[in-house]
C-alpha cells in the first residue's frame, strides 16, 4: 500500500509526474494531482507497473476522486528548444498552474525539479511507487501522453506508435529511415 501523506498534517499535496521523456516523437507531459486525505486504493501503483486497463480504469477513478488534478504538455518543438529535462519541468509547471485548487507542498517523481514560486517542493526517487499522489500523477500523464499518441498514429500511419507511443523501438527507427520525420518528432534526439 502507498503511503497517502509526506508530512501528515500539511494542507495539500500536490504529487507531479511526468511521462515521455524517452520518447522520439510527441509531447512530454506531466500531471499534477491533488488526493483527499483519506484517500486509499490498494491497486494504485507506478504506471509502468500496471496494465492498459488498469491503468484506465484508474484514471477514472483519480479524476473522479482527486481534489484537483490537471494534465499539461509540452510539444516536440518546444523540447528541441530548450532540452528534454528543462522542457519536463515546464510540463510539471503548467500543470500545477492549471490546478483549481492551489497546493501547499509538491511531491515531484524524480531526483531534480526547478522550483515553482515559492512552494516548497521535495524530489522522491520512485516516488510514483511510495506516494499516492505521485503515483496518480504518472497514471494521469501517462494514459493522457497515451491517448495523445495513438491519435497520432492515425494521423501519421506507418511508426507503429499505437503500440510504442513514440518509444524508441527498433521498428520506431526503422520507420523514421523509411519515411522521415513527422512535425512531430524531436529533431535533437538520435532518430536512427
Amino acid at each position: 500500500m502507498l503511503r497517502s501523506r509526506y508530512q501528515p498534517g500539511t494542507g495539500s499535496e500536490c504529487g507531479c509526474d511526468e511521462a515521455g521523456r524517452g520518447c522520439l516523437a510527441g509531447p512530454v507531459f506531466a500531471a499534477a494531482v491533488i488526493l483527499p486525505p483519506d484517500f486509499s486504493c490498494d491497486l494504485l501503483n507506478d504506471s509502468k507497473k500496471l496494465s492498459v486497463r488498469k491503468r484506465e480504469a484508474l484514471r477514472v477513478l483519480i479524476e473522479r476522486e482527486a481534489l484537483a488534478w490537471s494534465v499539461a504538455s509540452v510539444s516536440a518543438e518546444e523540447i528541441d528548444q530548450i532540452n528534454i529535462l528543462r522542457a519536463s519541468f515546464l510540463a510539471m509547471h503548467r500543470a500545477i498552474a492549471s490546478l483549481s485548487i492551489s497546493p501547499e507542498l509538491l511531491l515531484i517523481d524524480g531526483n531534480r525539479f526547478e522550483p515553482f514560486g515559492n512552494l516548497p517542493h521535495y524530489c522522491i526517487v520512485h516516488g510514483d511507487a511510495l506516494y499516492q499522489s505521485i503515483a496518480a500523477a504518472s497514471i494521469l500523464a501517462k494514459t493522457h501522453r497515451d491517448s495523445y499518441m495513438q491519435e497520432a498514429a492515425l494521423r501519421f500511419p506507418g511508426y507503429d506508435w499505437e503500440h510504442n507511443m513514440g518509444y524508441p523501438t527498433k521498428t520506431h527507427r526503422e520507420a523514421i529511415a523509411r519515411l522521415g520525420t513527422t512535425p512531430i518528432h524531436r529533431l535533437t534526439f538520435r532518430l536512427h
